[in-house]
């Protein structure tokens, strides 16, 4: 009791506190400095964030089962790194590992966490979402004939074209895979003789490409065989005058106009070509007969949609 009230004495204290006041400065002195070197590190690191695409693992079965995964939402995630600004420069979100473990997890859907590998020299400070949803399914593989898709020609060309393989693979998950309609090939623009490798693309049933499927070979050669133009010309398609007894109330022409090809002298005198159809009263389609001179050859079909009506008899002139 008696210490304590020395201590609470304000001339006591001071004169406990100004004692060895020298070595007692120079120990604090060194105390800050030794902190300040050993958070350097620390208060020179920054942040920054990354969208980091999510990878699925998925080593069921020893990597023996053929699974896939599809649907999966999001398909990235934000990952926040502290480091030191000059090692978090060097890096992209390529340079990060977001991954997603779905082994061992039952067919259907599932919610599993996201879990990130950090570069060296660097630290995962927030990371968002932390799970991420899915659907496991069985891996299915099918086999589709290959679509060229090209840019339109001149109108002065007749291109032809060949396309190898024919064929490829596409593999996915089952639920996904079932949406595919076809495959096609990136527009290639050749010239004559020319060839070029383009990528293949799956497709929906509505034009649409389709994620999340690997087509095998993910490229074909696509081989332009004419060596260069023929003479062709496009010229519209005139039809026959329907006889005295019907009248044309409309008519459509798919299409209106056909490329001929042809010697160039013929091609020169050439303005038209006729096309004969088979009148009747009503509302129909049919395809027109094309009348081209000889030694040419129309490169188009033509089919017409006509609504036909039958004239009134003429009325006899009155005694």
């Amino acid at each position: 009791m008696a210490r304590l009230r020395r201590w609470l004495s304000p001339r006591y204290a001071w004169t406990r506190f100004t004692h060895n006041l020298g070595p007692k400065l120079l120990a604090l002195g060194v105390s800050l400095t030794l902190w300040f070197v050993a958070t350097a590190d620390r208060r020179a690191n920054v942040t920054q964030g990354f969208d980091v695409p999510v990878t699925v693992r998925d080593t069921t079965g020893g990597g023996e089962e053929k699974r896939a995964t599809s649907n999966l939402s999001p398909a990235s995630v934000r990952v926040i790194l502290s480091g030191r600004p000059e090692r978090l420069r060097e890096l992209d979100s390529g340079s990060v590992e977001a991954v997603v473990d779905v082994t061992g997890i039952p067919e259907g859907s599932f919610t599993q966490p996201v879990t990130v590998t950090p570069p060296t020299g660097t630290a995962v400070q927030r990371l968002t979402p932390t799970r991420v949803q899915g659907f496991v399914d069985t891996q299915v593989q099918r086999t589709l004939p290959v679509t060229l898709s090209v840019t339109s020609p001149p109108e002065s060309s007749v291109p032809r074209y060949v396309v190898s393989p024919t064929e490829a693979s596409v593999t996915g998950a089952g639920r996904v895979l079932t949406t595919v309609a076809r495959l096609v090939t990136s527009p290639a623009a050749l010239a004559a003789g020319g060839q070029q490798e383009v990528a293949l693309i799956a497709l929906d049933s509505g034009g649409r490409p389709v994620p999340g499927v690997t087509v095998r070979p993910s490229t074909v050669t696509v081989r332009r065989l004419d060596t260069g133009e023929l003479p062709v010309k496009t010229v519209r398609v005139v039809l026959n005058e329907p006889p005295p007894t019907l009248r044309v109330v409309a008519v459509s022409l798919q299409p209106s106009t056909v490329r001929v090809v042809a010697a160039p002298e013929l091609l020169a005198r050439l303005r038209e070509v006729g096309g004969t159809v088979t009148y009747r009263a009503g509302t129909y389609t049919v395809p027109v007969r094309l009348s081209v001179p000889a030694g040419a050859q129309a490169l188009e079909t033509v089919s017409v949609r006509l609504t036909v009506a039958t004239r009134p008899a003429p009325t006899p002139p009155a005694p």
